[in-house]
């Protein structure tokens, strides 16, 4: 592509972003000169998240722990627990590592550089990119979701996803204005979320309408091209809700890496292809009277579904039973995944009457 025309582009956009760009409250300064724990934290929050849904824990977050040093302090309960209910907690977990290492080896400041941002526990290439130029105007361009998408319509990029990133990178550095990489980078995003949407795209209002291929062609929606989706496979499972003669439920952590890795939840059997019985899934657990509730929860992770039903199992003797024992009012206050808040949700609508066993 001309240079001149390249020029033009990035002009253009950065003309539509200045008249149309969001108000989020990550962006209480102008790029360049943001605290880096901020944008971290946001850019950590948003990743395949909505920005609806990050905004009231970002909130939350700055309010608990309003830098990277008192984030640092943080215990892992209370960091998962302010967390509970924004999934993906692989990054929560990885967010309280990089936390103490900014603190404890950077002496509380985040890195200009990309290459030295990228060395952060936790921090991949994309989330050191956004934070070297939103923060930091720094020569970086980072490309997520948003930014293939509308590279991929501009130039009418053939390459399937994800094979097609490398190009989409090489097409975005192309367009990166010295100086203003902050801009830009936040510019691509929002014209990305407010005007070339997934399915509904507002090509009316896009700055690039004039030299984009794919709508000159008539195929913006062909775009970007995408691989034949792959089927989710379905796993089943049981949840134990137990419960002691004073009323209290068993919780119990899971442990520390894999899926929800350090959560809270109930107790329960591995989560295969092939579903036990109720009465072989009780058999995990030296407890003579349980009954299997009604129906079962419906629960999608970004691999597989999961269909979770619920064993209710009444209990005297404790002892023998490995976790936490929880006044039925106080779950809510748990670090729960919102997996786990469905399985207590059914099992308080379907459990048996005061009578069993």
């Amino acid at each position: 592509m001309p240079q001149i025309q390249t020029k033009n582009l990035t002009k253009q956009l950065l003309t539509w972003f200045n008249a149309q760009r969001r108000e989020l409250p990550w962006r209480d300064a102008p790029c360049g000169q943001r605290d880096g724990y901020r944008v971290w934290l946001s850019e950590v929050m948003l990743q395949q998240t909505t920005v609806t849904a990050v905004i009231p824990y970002y909130l939350k977050f700055l309010d608990k722990w309003p830098d990277v040093k008192a984030l640092a302090k943080a215990t892992d309960d209370d960091v998962m627990r302010a967390w509970a209910g924004l999934g993906y907690y692989a990054r929560a977990r990885n967010m309280l590592k990089c936390a103490r290492f900014v603190s404890d080896e950077c002496q509380g400041v985040f890195p200009r550089a990309e290459e030295d941002l990228v060395k952060l526990p936790g921090v991949g290439p994309y989330t050191a990119a956004a934070i070297c130029s939103i923060g930091f105007n720094g020569p970086s361009a980072p490309v997520d979701g948003n930014v293939i998408r509308t590279l991929s319509r501009l130039y009418a990029v053939k390459a399937e996803m994800p094979k097609n990133k490398d190009q989409i990178q090489v097409l975005t550095d192309a367009l990166l204005p010295k100086g203003h990489s902050g801009d830009y980078a936040e510019a691509l995003m929002d014209l990305g979320s407010l005007v070339c949407k997934p399915k509904n795209p507002n090509c009316a209002d896009c700055p690039w309408v004039k030299t984009c291929k794919a709508f000159a062609a008539g195929k913006a929606l062909a775009y970007p091209v995408k691989a034949p989706k792959k089927v989710k496979p379905t796993r089943r499972g049981w949840a134990f809700w137990i419960e002691n003669t004073d009323g209290h439920i068993l919780l119990e952590r899971r442990p520390p890496k894999g899926l929800l890795g350090g959560m809270m939840g109930l107790p329960g059997t591995e989560w295969t292809e092939t579903l036990p019985t109720a009465e072989q899934a009780s058999q995990v657990l030296s407890v003579k009277s349980s009954q299997a509730l009604p129906d079962y929860i419906k629960h999608t992770f970004t691999h597989f579904h999961l269909e979770l039903g619920v064993i209710f199992m009444k209990v005297e003797g404790c002892e023998d039973l490995a976790g936490e024992w929880i006044r039925p009012e106080d779950l809510d206050e748990q670090a729960l995944p919102s997996v786990m808040r469905k399985a207590i949700a059914h099992a308080r609508q379907h459990r048996p009457s005061q009578h069993f066993p």
